[in-house]
């Protein structure tokens, strides 16, 4: 794609449009290279035009709260897309339904559904990212996950094409669903129910405790690293990785986090390489070990 084009487009528009854009403190990793461009746009109208004039000719990568993914420190030649402030609007619907902007982070929306004295959204003050990521990875802890409160979901495609999805349509699975890798989540509305604000407040705050016990907290790490292993024992993918592999090894500055060894560390300035030399160690070592293959839940963007 001719850079002319893009340029031309970025000079039309409000929002942020950068080239030879660094990606390293765009992820809670902290690791990365440079993205050709970084657009954030600042309204549906800029993100459609865009999306007409480039969605099926530009690679396209969106970045959310950058919580899950690890990004290799080439030059990734495309265009990353950040939604703006406008992208993580709520509002309120009657019986208890609230919608939510893709670029709402989960613990935004738990603390406004507990404001209004909705409940059932509780777990997501524990899942560090957006509305939109977790969409895209039917995120969830305590045996709660998206897909139990999504009513629908509003999407717009490559070619710019807007589009309401309802839960029923959509095919969930463990940190997946069947929707298109090329839609762009815009937003999505939830059901909740009724709970007094006080009861909402203290299930938050005893699942905080409880998440922050065995968690990782205030240091560069991308979250739960491996997804538990389905159809196998009952076994979390935590045990597997505590009996395979010695829990001090490192690659550079890339360790395993003593409070809960599925969560990877960049200690101070880890490379990419580092990180995927653990990943991939750990996941040879399990392997052998025990028959189980595991797979990764943090995105590699290679």
């Amino acid at each position: 794609m001719n850079n002319k084009e893009l340029t031309s487009f970025a000079n039309e528009i409000n929002g942020k449009f950068i080239f030879d854009y660094d990606l390293k403190k765009t992820n809670w990793f902290n690791i990365g290279g440079k993205a050709k461009a970084y657009f954030k746009p600042e309204s549906l109208n800029e993100l459609s035009i865009f999306l007409k004039k480039f969605g099926t000719k530009e690679k396209i990568f969106l970045l959310g709260a950058g919580s899950n993914i690890l990004i290799n420190e080439k030059l990734f030649n495309g265009i990353v897309i950040k939604l703006g402030k406008n992208f993580s609007n709520i509002s309120i619907l009657p019986n208890k339904t609230i919608v939510a902007g893709a670029a709402t982070t989960d613990k935004k929306l738990s603390e406004f559904a507990a404001s209004n004295s909705i409940g059932g959204l509780e777990f997501l003050s524990c899942i560090p990212g957006t509305v939109g990521g977790g969409l895209r990875m039917n995120s969830g802890c305590f045996k709660k996950e998206f897909k139990d409160i999504l009513i629908s979901v509003q999407a717009i495609d490559r070619n710019g094409k807007i589009l309401t999805i309802p839960s029923s349509k959509i095919n969930f699975g463990y940190r997946r669903n069947d929707l298109s890798k090329d839609l762009i989540f815009l937003s999505a509305s939830f059901k909740g129910e009724e709970k007094s604000k006080e009861k909402v407040e203290e299930d938050i705050k005893i699942l905080l405790n409880e998440k922050n016990k065995t968690q990782p907290t205030k240091t560069k790490t991308g979250g739960s690293t491996f997804k538990n292993p389905l159809d196998q024992t009952d076994q979390k993918v935590w045990e597997l990785i505590k009996k395979s592999v010695p829990l001090e090894t490192k690659f550079g500055e890339a360790e395993i986090s003593q409070k809960h060894c599925n969560f990877f560390v960049n200690k101070s300035n880890a490379s990419f390489e580092d990180m995927k030399k653990l990943i991939d160690f750990v996941k040879k070592n399990v392997k052998s070990k025990t028959g189980i293959e595991l797979e990764t839940e943090i995105e590699i963007i290679e």
